[in-house]
C-alpha cells in the first residue's frame, strides 16, 4: 500500500506531530483542581502520531472517493442531481449574506429580506401559488408542512378528514410524510399506461378524504394528462390537492401546478435550482399555497411594509407556528435566487425543455436493450426494467454494480416498486451529448457481458475502494461505530 493511501493509524510513529503551538503564557493549573476526577483520562488518548503532510494526504484521499456531480456523471433518478453553477457559491458567500446573524435588527439585514421576499414571490409566480413559506429544510420537510396546513384548513371548517390518497408511483417520502401529519394513507394503484387510475381514485374518495398527494410528472416520468379532471374529483370530494415538486425540473416555464388545480405544493431547491444536494443537507423545500390556505403558512414570512421597507411577519394567528430554526437554510435560498436570476423566465423554460430531451434520447438509444414499461414520450426522466437480464443469472442490482467499475454513479434502481427490476435515470439538463452516449455506450456493453460473462457482473464492482457488502448482513448487523487503532 503507498504511504499516502496507508490508514492513518498505519502512518502513526511516536514522537510525530502535525502542529505546533506557542508556548503557554498563562497559568498552569492543575486538572483536579477545575475538573472531576471520574472525568479525567487514566491512560492517554491513542490518537495517531503523524506529520501534517501525512494527515492532509489522508483526508485529500478519502475526499477523492467521495462521488458527486463535480466530479462525474450522476443519473439518480428521482433526484435531480444537477450541475451547481459555481456562481452560486459566489454569491452565497458575499459577505453581506454570509457573515450576518439571523437576530440582527431588521433594519440591518434589509438585503437579505428583501432577497427572500423576492424569491418568494418568484417562487409563487413559478408555481402558480398565492404566497410561499421559505422555512422547511428539505423535500420531505415541505411536505409535512403542507400536510399540516391542510389539516389545520380542514379544522378551521369543523372538519376531522383523517386520510391521504397516495398512488403507487409516489415517492416513498409521501405516505411517511402523511402518517407523521397525522394522517391514514390509502394508496390507489396506476392504470396500464402507468398514470393514475380514474376509477379508482373515484371510488377512494369520500368524506374523510384530506388531500390526494401527487407528482406530476409521476415517478415513472409521465404526465397525468387528466389532472384537471383528478383535481376535480379531489374537490368535489371536499379534499385538497398536494403536488410533491420534486420533479418540477421537467415543467419550469411550460405549466404550473397552481394552473392544474393543486393547493399546495412544494419545490426542492437542492434539485430543481441547482443548490448543493446529500450530505444530508442543508437543502430547502419551500411550500407554496393558494390563498385559501395562506392563514396557516408557518410564521415568520419575509413582508414589505408601504414605505418600501422589508420585515419579518410574525402577526399570523391561525399560523401552524415556526417549522424551523430562524427563517430557513438562508444560505440555500441565496443560491436558489442566484440562479433563478442567472436563468430568467425563458431560461428556466429551456432548462426543462433540454432535460425533457436528453431524457427521452437515452430512452431511445436504450430501448432496444431493457424493457420499456410504459413506452412513449417522457418527461425529465424515464424508467426501464432488468428482468430481461435474469435468464443470465443477472439482475438490476448487478448491472448498478458493475457500473461502478466504469466510474459512473448507478442510477436508482428498484423504484418505483410497481415496476419489476426497475432502473430510473435522471440525466437533467447539464449534461452534453458526449456522456448521454457515453454511459449509454456504458450500459450496452454492460448488457452484452450479462450475455457472454455473467460472472464479470455478478462479483462486480472490482475496482472500488470497497468490494461488494454482505446486504443481509449488513442490513440485519450493522456496525455503528468505529474502533480504529483498537
Amino acid at each position: 500500500m503507498k504511504p499516502d493511501k496507508a490508514l492513518i493509524f498505519e502512518l502513526s510513529q511516536p514522537g510525530r506531530v502535525a502542529y505546533s503551538l506557542p508556548e503557554c503564557d498563562v497559568p498552569e493549573t492543575d486538572p483536579l483542581e477545575t475538573i472531576p476526577a471520574h472525568l479525567l483520562r487514566s491512560v492517554p488518548a491513542q490518537l495517531p502520531e503523524v506529520y501534517e503532510v501525512d494527515v492532509i494526504r489522508h483526508y485529500t484521499e478519502l475526499s477523492r472517493r467521495n462521488f458527486g456531480v463535480d466530479n462525474g456523471f450522476y443519473p439518480l433518478g428521482s433526484c435531480t442531481m444537477k450541475y451547481n453553477p459555481k456562481i452560486n457559491e459566489d454569491t452565497a458567500r458575499f459577505p453581506g449574506f454570509a457573515a450576518i446573524h439571523p437576530y440582527q435588527p431588521e433594519s440591518s439585514v434589509q438585503g437579505a429580506l428583501e432577497l427572500m421576499f423576492t424569491l418568494q414571490n418568484d417562487l409563487a409566480a413559478l408555481t402558480g401559488m398565492d404566497e410561499v413559506t421559505l422555512q422547511p429544510a428539505a423535500g420531505a420537510h415541505g411536505e409535512w408542512t403542507g400536510l399540516m396546513m391542510i389539516r389545520a384548513y380542514h379544522e378551521s371548517r369543523g372538519e376531522q378528514r383523517t386520510q391521504v390518497i397516495v398512488p403507487d408511483s409516489s415517492h416513498g417520502t409521501n405516505p411517511a410524510s402523511a402518517t407523521a401529519a397525522g394522517f391514514r394513507t390509502l394508496t390507489i394503484p396506476s392504470n396500464e399506461r402507468g398514470l393514475v387510475d380514474l376509477e379508482a381514485l373515484r371510488e377512494a374518495v369520500g368524506p374523510q378524504t384530506a388531500a390526494l398527494m401527487l407528482t406530476n410528472p409521476s415517478t415513472l416520468g409521465l404526465f397525468e394528462e387528466h389532472i384537471v379532471e383528478i383535481a376535480a374529483i379531489v374537490h368535489e370530494a371536499g379534499g385538497l390537492l398536494y403536488y410533491d415538486g420534486a420533479n418540477s425540473n421537467a415543467i419550469m416555464g411550460i405549466t404550473r401546478p397552481g394552473d392544474m388545480g393543486f393547493d399546495v405544493v412544494h419545490l426542492n431547491l437542492h434539485k430543481t435550482m441547482s443548490t448543493p444536494h446529500g450530505g444530508g443537507g442543508p437543502g430547502s423545500g419551500p411550500v407554496g399555497v393558494k390563498t385559501k390556505l395562506i392563514p396557516f403558512l408557518p410564521k415568520p414570512v419575509a413582508a414589505k411594509r408601504s414605505d418600501g421597507t422589508f420585515y419579518l411577519d410574525y402577526e399570523r394567528p391561525h399560523s401552524i407556528g415556526r417549522v424551523k430554526a430562524y427563517y430557513g437554510n438562508f444560505g440555500i435560498l441565496v443560491r436558489a435566487y442566484t440562479y433563478i436570476r442567472t436563468y430568467g423566465p425563458e431560461g428556466l423554460r429551456q432548462v426543462s425543455e433540454c432535460a425533457v430531451l436528453n431524457a427521452n434520447y437515452m430512452m431511445h438509444r436504450l430501448a432496444p436493450y431493457f424493457e420499456l414499461p410504459y413506452p412513449g414520450v417522457c418527461k425529465h426522466e424515464f424508467v426501464m426494467s432488468g428482468r430481461s437480464l435474469k435468464k443470465y443469472g443477472v439482475r438490476t442490482l448487478d448491472l448498478a454494480k458493475r457500473l461502478l467499475d466504469f466510474g459512473y454513479h448507478p442510477p436508482t434502481i428498484y423504484f418505483p416498486l410497481n415496476v419489476e427490476e426497475c432502473i430510473m435515470i435522471e440525466p437533467t439538463e447539464t449534461e452534453s451529448k458526449e456522456t448521454l452516449d457515453a454511459f449509454i455506450d456504458t450500459m450496452i456493453r454492460i448488457v452484452k457481458e450479462a450475455e457472454t460473462d455473467p460472472g464479470l457482473l455478478l462479483n462486480a464492482p472490482h475496482g472500488t475502494a470497497v468490494r461488494r457488502l454482505d446486504e443481509t448482513t449488513a442490513a440485519r448487523k450493522p456496525v455503528l461505530n468505529c474502533s480504529c487503532g483498537g
